[in-house]
């Protein structure tokens, strides 16, 4: 079973919560990095770097669009956060994105539709050799080339 991360700002904390309790009820090994911090960008590069090091499978997210927890995420090198809306997107952000973190708008989703997004999440795999696999590639080699 996957190791996941997870942690919000402050709007999110109620969600958060609720996605814990979910996640363990099915099996995943969940880790809590919090969500006082009002900075959110300090919250989303916390859990960012951890989930680079390898020390998790996957991370989530949560603020009240999602977006500026995967702008500030997307700012670590090996984090790949994609915002997540609907199911194509959550299937899409793995298995042609390669994403290691998922990012959710707890004002704009709801706890219920965040679950059903989530399970997609978590059960997609990227297709290794795949039509995606050169576009991922050279994300990959961008990033190299920053360092």
């Amino acid at each position: 079973m996957q190791t996941i991360v997870i942690a919000c700002d402050p709007n999110a904390q109620d969600i958060k919560k609720q996605l814990i309790t979910y996640l363990e009820a099915k099996g995943y090994t969940v880790t809590d990095y919090g969500s006082e911090d009002p900075i959110y960008a300090n919250t989303a590069v916390h859990l960012a770097a951890a989930v680079a090091r390898l020390e998790f499978d996957r991370g989530i997210l949560l603020c009240g669009t999602g977006i500026g927890m995967s702008i500030a995420a997307n700012k670590i090198k090996g984090a790949y956060a994609a915002l997540i809306t609907d199911a194509y997107s959550a299937e899409r952000s793995r298995k042609s994105n390669n994403a290691n973190i998922a990012c959710f708008g707890a004002f704009t989703l709801g706890i219920r539709n965040i679950e059903k997004l989530l399970d997609i999440y978590l059960s997609s795999e990227f297709e290794y050799g795949g039509a995606s696999q050169p576009k991922v590639d050279k994300i990959r080699a961008y990033e190299l080339a920053q360092s």
